[in-house]
Formats: structure tokens, sequence, C-alpha cells
């Protein structure tokens, strides 16, 4: 049997025994709060559990690193979504500590890319394309630096709310405890 024919297999019960009831809820978060944060697995349900948010509370975006990287990228389409379309008021962007993105380096995801088939050839034509995929590889030193990084790029975005709150956080993703980094309503008053 793979994963996916247990998948299915599980989703066929799931739905016949109305399990996806205790889900519902609207399209739109009742907090009415947008949150980015990391793809960990540990972050799965800790993040909003120790915000004391339930299902249908907030959205979320999830990246490697909860990092925004491109102004105009898929991460900051989705956060305007959110904001202008599903009724966001607020963002919040949580790093995390220990976090996989904290030392990657492009030189080892090349190595781990060319063990699984990528060619050098493939990584060199995109260089002399122009694209700069090392950088785009890196991971960062300090989530903090990072965290206040991607505040201040939603923050600053000439199609963000002017007046949004945008606030970054850390949370340990073995005790689920917050460490403030950025206060959005502080920085929202200041401009």
């Amino acid at each position: 049997m793979t994963l996916l024919t247990d998948i299915l297999s599980f989703n066929k019960t799931f739905v016949e025994n109305k399990e996806f009831e205790k889900f519902a809820t609207g399209k739109f978060p009742d907090k009415r709060v947008v949150i980015l944060t990391c793809m960990d697995t540990r972050l799965v349900e800790l993040v909003t559990e120790a915000m004391n948010f339930k299902n249908g509370d907030v959205k979320i975006v999830r990246n490697a690193g909860a990092i925004v990287n491109h102004p105009f990228g898929s991460i900051m389409r989705s956060l305007l979504v959110a904001v202008y379309q599903l009724q966001a008021d607020e963002v919040l962007i949580v790093g995390h500590h220990d976090c996989g993105m904290s030392s990657l380096s492009s030189g080892a995801m090349f190595d781990a890319m060319k063990k699984r088939g990528v060619q050098e050839e493939v990584i060199d034509t995109l260089r002399h394309a122009g694209i700069d995929v090392d950088q785009w590889l890196e991971g960062f030193s300090s989530v903090e630096e990072s965290v206040t990084h991607s505040v201040n790029l939603v923050k600053t975005h000439p199609l963000m709310v002017p007046d949004i709150p945008v606030h970054g956080l850390v949370i340990d993703p073995a005790t689920g405890k917050l460490d403030l980094v950025v206060d959005g309503y502080k920085k929202a008053a200041a401009l």
C-alpha cells in the first residue's frame, strides 16, 4: 500500500462518518488575522494553540522560514489577498528557533539536488540567465533579523494598507513560548 492509498482510504471513512463537521467555519477569519509562519512540522498545530486560536480564527500562510523574500512573490500576494479579500486586519509573522533555514547554505542545497538527479548544467544555466540561485537558496543567520526583515517588507509594501499592524514574533518549537520581535501597534502608530 502507498501513502496516497492510505490517505484516500482514510478520507473515504472521514467523509462517510462526517468527521468534517467539527471543522465547519466560514472563509473569513473570526479574529481577522493572517499569520505567516514556517512549514516546520513542529508548528503545524503549536503556533495556533500557543496563541489561543482555534479553527476558523485565522488565515495561515506557510513557507520555509516564514520569509517574505520578494515583494511581488506568492507569499506577499497571499498576505494581500488575506487583507483585501478575506478581512484580515492584522498580520503576524512568526519565525521559530531551531529553524532549518537558519543555517541553510546554497552549496548544501546544490549538493542535495545533484544527488537526486539535478544536473550541474541546469544550475549553471540558471546562473547564466541572471537568476541568483545562490542567494535564493541561502538561509539566515538570525531568526530575529529575518522576522524583522519580513515585517519591514510587508509593512512598507506599496500595496499594503498603510496603518495595518504587522507584528513579528519568534516561537520556541519545544515549548510554544513566544518572543516579541516587532510590536506592530507601536510601528503602526509611528507612521
